[in-house]
Formats: C-alpha cells, sequence, structure tokens
C-alpha cells in the first residue's frame, strides 16, 4: 500500500479506514476521479488491481490537452516517453489511404501512448494531490451500511483490509464489476473483439500516425509503440474471428492480406515473448450509470468502437466530471449525478448516430456480416 504524502494546507487529512470516495481502477479514468476529487480536498482512495489484459498502445488525440489542463497536468510531461502523433492514415471505403493531418489541428500534436507509463504518471498526480494510492489492490463486493456508508474489503498480496467511503466508484473497464453489484445492468451493442500483437523494434521506424485499413470481415489498425516497436490490432466480431488466429503464424497469415498494414510490418517479427492477444473492444452502455452513493467511469459507463479514437479522451473526461458530481452532491447539489448521466447519455447517442455513419462510408463489403451489422444494428443485449 503506497500512502499519500502530507496533505496540503486547508485539506482535511486522511482517516485511514474511511474516505469520501473510494475509486476501483486505476486506469486513466479512475486516476482523473481520484486527481479532481482530491484537488477539491476530499479524502480519496484509488485502488489499481493491475488486472486484465495488457495494455496496448493507444492514441490520444490533440483535444486531450485541455483536459489534462483541467487536471492540473503539462501536456510536455507527455513529450517524454510517448512518441507524438501527427496524424491519421484511413484506407476505409478506398484502397486509397486517406490523410487526416494535426497540423491544422489548433491543439497541436496528439501522442502514441505507452500506456502503462501513461497510467503510472496518471496516479502519481493524484498521489502528489492528496490521494492515497493502492497498488495491486482489489476492491471486494461493497455492502451498504445502515448510515448510508460503503464497506469494502482491499485485497492485496498477503493482506486485507477493511475501509468505509461515502461514495464508490466504479472504473473496472467494461466489465463494471461494482456497478453490476449495485444493481446496473450492462448493455453490449456489438461483439467486436481484438487481437493484437507487438511487432519487434526497428530503429528505422520513424512514422509517427497511426494507420486504420478496412476488410471484408472487419478492420485493421497499426501504430508506432514507444521507442521503436509497433502495435498491429484487428478487430472483428467474436463469431468472425479465424480459427487460431492468436498464434503468430495466422495471425500474421492474416496481416498479409491487408496491404498497408503488411508493408510497415514487412520483415519485423513479433517482439520477443509477445503472442496475438484477444481483449474485448464491443460498444457498450451502463444503465444506470450512478445510483445511491456510487457512480460509473471511463468504460464502466459508456464504452466506444476503438475506431473512434475516444478511449482515452472519454475516460479522462467521464472521470472528471463525475469526481465533479460526486464533489458537488456532497456539498448538498442532489442533481449533480443526475446531470452526469444525462450529458452521458446525449453523447452516447451522438456518437451511436456517428458510428453508423462512418461505417457506411465503406460500401466495397456491404453484403458481408460485418458490414451489414453496423449499417442496420439490432437493439442492444443485456450481459
Amino acid at each position: 500500500m503506497t500512502t499519500a504524502a502530507a496533505p496540503a494546507t486547508g485539506r482535511r487529512p486522511h482517516h485511514r479506514d474511511r474516505f469520501d470516495a473510494v475509486i476501483a481502477g486505476g486506469g486513466p479514468a479512475g486516476a482523473a476521479a481520484a486527481i479532481t476529487l482530491a484537488r477539491a480536498g476530499r479524502s480519496v482512495l484509488l485502488a489499481d488491481a493491475h488486472t486484465g489484459p495488457p495494455k496496448t498502445s493507444e492514441s490520444l488525440v490533440p483535444a486531450a490537452r485541455m483536459l489534462l489542463h483541467d487536471l492540473g497536468i503539462d501536456p510536455r510531461e507527455l513529450d517524454r516517453g510517448h512518441r507524438p502523433c501527427h496524424g491519421v492514415l484511413s484506407a476505409w471505403g478506398s484502397p486509397h489511404p486517406q490523410q487526416v493531418h494535426f497540423i491544422n489541428d489548433p491543439h497541436g500534436h496528439g501522442w502514441h501512448l505507452d500506456r502503462p507509463a501513461f497510467d503510472h504518471l496518471l496516479r502519481s498526480h493524484a498521489l502528489a494531490r492528496g490521494a492515497l494510492v493502492a497498488e495491486r489492490t482489489t476492491v471486494g463486493r461493497p455492502a451498504r451500511l445502515p448510515d448510508g456508508d460503503w464497506q469494502v474489503t482491499l485485497t492485496a498480496t498477503g493482506a486485507r483490509r477493511t475501509v468505509r467511503c461515502r461514495w464508490l466508484i466504479d472504473a473496472t473497464g467494461r466489465r463494471a464489476r461494482i456497478a453490476v453489484h449495485c444493481g446496473a445492468v450492462r448493455h453490449r451493442y456489438d461483439r467486436l473483439v481484438a487481437v493484437h500483437l507487438r511487432l519487434a523494434p526497428d530503429p528505422r521506424d520513424g512514422e509517427n500516425r497511426s494507420l486504420v485499413e478496412s476488410a471484408p470481415d472487419g478492420w485493421w489498425y497499426t501504430a508506432p509503440c514507444h521507442p521503436t516497436g509497433r502495435l498491429v490490432a484487428y478487430f472483428t466480431d467474436s463469431d468472425l474471428t479465424p480459427p487460431a488466429l492468436t498464434t503468430p503464424e495466422v495471425f500474421l497469415d492474416r496481416l498479409a492480406t491487408a496491404p498497408h498494414l503488411a508493408a510497415r510490418a514487412k520483415g519485423r517479427p513479433p517482439h520477443p515473448g509477445d503472442v496475438p492477444r484477444r481483449c474485448a473492444a464491443h460498444t457498450a452502455r451502463l444503465e444506470p450509470a450512478a445510483g445511491e452513493g456510487w457512480i460509473a467511469v471511463g468504460d464502466a459507463a459508456t464504452a466506444y468502437d476503438p475506431v473512434s479514437s475516444q478511449g482515452v479522451l472519454s475516460a479522462l473526461y467521464t472521470g472528471k466530471c463525475a469526481a465533479e458530481a460526486v464533489d458537488a452532491h456532497l456539498n448538498g447539489e442532489h442533481d449533480a449525478t443526475g446531470r452526469y448521466t444525462a450529458q452521458l447519455h446525449t453523447t452516447f447517442d451522438s456518437y451511436l448516430a456517428g458510428h453508423r455513419a462512418v461505417h457506411s462510408w465503406e460500401e466495397r463489403w456491404s453484403t458481408h456480416p460485418f458490414w451489414q451489422r453496423r449499417q442496420h444494428p439490432r437493439a442492444p443485449a443485456a450481459g
């Protein structure tokens, strides 16, 4: 367990067994919530279990600079240890790649994130602001006490302790583990999965753009990894995933059918010790996203298709906004969480409309199941 530094003047000191909020999940959403609440003078415990699939390289769009500033983080900190992202190439709807260059973006360039390093940076800021950060610690199933507090068990390697809190913040990703225990239901809109593989470093790889390339049964993505590696990922529906795609040979054979990605992967074996890994990438929404004494953030609240490039940005934004709602609620504004969930609904509905439009641009394989499902979506399924 890592303890916080002495709180700044004017802050209430932590009581080690009772907090204003316990946050389950130490990714960008949970860390943004911890930073926001700690800056407001609230006592916060951020528990990061370090479980789940390995973090992959992801891109952070230039507009995230404003959110980082709002969180008290100088965006220049990302220039150390993360590669700049100067644009996106997209072979989508056409065999010829089109480019979106960030030189025209008023916020400047984005970044190809080293996710473990980025997550650690955010948790370090939460710690510096006065939050208690518990590494490799899992938040157990919550129990509501008669006085309205929550009681949760924190489990770390070889140790368990029980704490109380006024609010629980679920930042556990698509599983929404805490919110589901509180009665919320996850609604899945598709069966999208990702199979990803890191390629061996190549010092000649100086490209600073990501690339998206559509395919008959899904789409491909590649981006540089820090310092000279490269991530490649294939996105398709779970029932359309080719057999044995998680073996390097089958994965690289399928990659060879995507000409623009294949050109960037040519002659590069997998990163030593790495194999293709599969993880969930489906669109989902939690109903409700907040309740009495709990609130969900990031993928736990709304999970977006990675083609939208909204994942990390949404995590930071919802973490910040949910924490502001919790702080306002603790100050007596009991409609604050309702405003948060209403904004989630508005944003998600706009995303769904845009998601359908983007997939309608690809007409070459409009009769294939993957593309038909997105051009004529069905009602979401619970679970």
